[in-house]
């Protein structure tokens, strides 16, 4: 019998025993793909972006829905999901950042706008959910029904607790609801149409557990908190019951169960005063809004706002490297907000050519900043959930997005269609659009008419309109250019496509987070980081034929559903 018909016939002697197979994995000198540090070697890779490696599979022995998601993105802060949404004035204002509260993360107002809007904005943030509420508007007897409406105008409620004093602190006479106001003329008195029999109360000192017992319990809508002498003291709301549930990610100070809001600012010297009126208005964390943080004009902020308000969270940047991170650390920063250029609409790397590939920023600034307990946030580049896992991997404790939550239903402006699909506006805040907002002598969004019709040309404004209309431009100083005479753009104006609401498009990214961390076999976000720190999470380049490989390809035509 020949050798090959032997083979053939007994092909056992040439293989291992399958309970061999860990002991022969052993063997290898080393696991499978690149440590994080060999990944990052920019000596032999240069500098790199999400698309140009992967994260190598790990083992799963757990459900995507037991992975959690919770993340710190300053020292005192921590998310439940890792979003954030960019202060850009066609993503955040109050209705995106009271949506990504809601859902877990925090949206960070922009500035290019009057500090009174600002203020308004955080100001809707903090009153949309609450625990005991410590403000509660409060109107008296000789108050109006017209009163109550243009508090329903302004703040969307109209449920407010009635005192002897009109202020928190008077006894409690009564309350008022939407049903009381109904057909009421304007001009009718609070005391002509107010409750006041049945009030159902809690003592003060009532825990906020008991406290929502009883109001559910109860079926009414508001809960007044009473002191001994009967004195309004504080207020509970049965809709912050209801978006308890419908809401569970929900992020919010753990004192005062309201949700979490942010804003930013610039370096300049005006940016004192707004942060003043936005801390008035219950701010948490304040972004410091500059294309290049290591500038003195941050530094000197920085201080400033720590021994002003040494309870405010401050998020600095923008950095790249450890050298600028060291400069804002020094000075007292709480996170860190990382990228230059990577941006779907910045152009400041081409400009310029200032700047660094994202993924190498990350892991440079995170690997510097986690020794000194300083979170950071990765802040452009962002284009799927896949980009998030790997900034996440990278040491970042949360992503910010900008193109990927513009043209959802929560951003400014309006929606409009170009060629055929429906869409919004969505600029850099370097570009000559965004620089011109505001601008004296301007009136926004006017234009002269030419007989009877809207003209080419924005209508200028007089002397005195001019005065009340200008605010500091955020996108100048932000690039540093609020004093140059020629304008250089570091940053287009396009539009993106209808993306429906964030309510439906943040699940899908927390869900595909989910999925991610299950498929790498970690179950939240430190043990990934972990993970990546002591090499088990291993990582392996890309080539350009590889990254065309990974998605789609060799079909006449698809069509690509993200979520249902």
């Amino acid at each position: 019998m020949s050798s090959t018909t032997s083979t053939m016939s007994n092909p056992q002697t040439l293989f291992l025993h399958p309970s061999k197979a860990f002991e022969v994995l052993r063997e290898y000198t080393s696991p499978d793909g690149l440590s994080i540090k060999e990944l990052m070697n920019s000596s032999l890779h240069g500098g790199l972006t999400y698309n140009d490696f992967l994260v190598l599979p790990g083992k799963i022995d757990f459900s995507a829905r037991e992975v959690v998601t919770d993340s710190r993105i300053t020292r005192n802060v921590v998310l439940r999901t890792p979003f954030i949404s960019s202060p850009m004035d066609t993503v955040t204002e109050g209705e995106m950042a009271i949506s990504m509260a809601l859902l877990g993360g925090i949206g960070v107002i922009h500035h290019n706008q009057s500090i009174e809007a600002q203020a308004a904005m955080v100001r809707a943030v903090k009153r949309h959910e609450n625990g005991f509420i410590a403000d509660p508007v409060v109107l008296s007897p000789e108050h109006h029904v017209e009163d109550v409406l243009d508090v329903k105008a302004r703040l969307g409620f109209c449920g407010i607790p009635i005192t002897d004093t009109g202020a928190l602190g008077g006894k409690l006479v009564g309350i008022v609801t939407s049903r009381d106001v109904q057909f009421q003329s304007q001009s009718a008195r609070l005391a002509d149409v107010m409750t006041t029999t049945n009030l159902v109360t809690a003592s003060e000192g009532v825990t906020l557990s008991e406290a929502n017992d009883l109001l559910r319990d109860s079926k009414k809508g508001k809960l007044p908190i009473v002191d001994p002498q009967g004195r309004l003291v504080s207020l509970l709301a049965r809709s912050d019951l209801l978006k308890n549930q419908t809401y569970p990610l929900a992020s919010k100070r753990p004192e005062s169960k309201q949700l979490y809001s942010a804003a930013a600012i610039g370096t300049r010297p005006a940016d004192r005063e707004r942060l003043a009126s936005l801390v008035e208005a219950g701010l948490d964390i304040v972004v410091i809004d500059s294309s290049q943080g290591n500038s003195i004009f941050q530094v000197e902020l920085i201080q400033w706002i720590k021994n002003t308000y040494p309870s405010l969270e401050v998020i600095a940047g923008n950095v790249v490297t450890r050298d600028q991170a060291a400069t804002l650390i020094a000075a007292g920063a709480d996170g860190l907000r990382v990228g230059m250029g990577s941006g779907s609409i910045c152009i400041t790397q081409e400009i310029m050519a200032v700047g660094r590939p994202q993924a190498s920023a990350i892991y440079a600034v995170a690997e510097f900043a986690s020794r000194f307990g300083v979170p950071v946030i990765a802040d452009g580049g962002i284009s799927n959930t896949g980009h998030i896992v790997k900034a996440l991997a990278l040491g970042a404790g949360a992503v910010m997005m900008g193109g990927l939550l513009a043209g959802t239903t929560e951003a400014p402006g309006e929606y409009f269609y170009h060629e055929g699909k429906r869409v919004k506006t969505y600029r850099g805040m370097g570009s000559i659009e965004a620089m011109e907002k505001g601008k004296p002598g301007l009136a926004q969004n006017s234009t002269s008419k030419v007989n009877g019709k809207p003209g080419k040309y924005p209508t200028p404004l007089s002397k005195a309109q001019a005065e009340n209309h200008l605010h500091e431009n955020a996108a100048t100083t932000r690039y540093f250019s609020e004093s140059s005479t020629v304008k250089v753009a570091q940053g287009v104006s396009g539009d993106v496509q209808d993306k429906g609401s964030v309510k439906d498009f943040l699940p899908y990214l927390h869900a595909g987070l989910q999925h991610s961390l299950q498929d790498i076999g970690v179950r939240n976000v430190k043990e990934l980081q972990d993970g990546v720190h002591e090499g088990r999470v291993r990582f392996e380049l890309r080539t350009a034929s590889a990254q065309v490989e990974g998605g789609v390809h060799g079909l006449n035509s698809y069509t690509k559903r993200l979520f249902a």
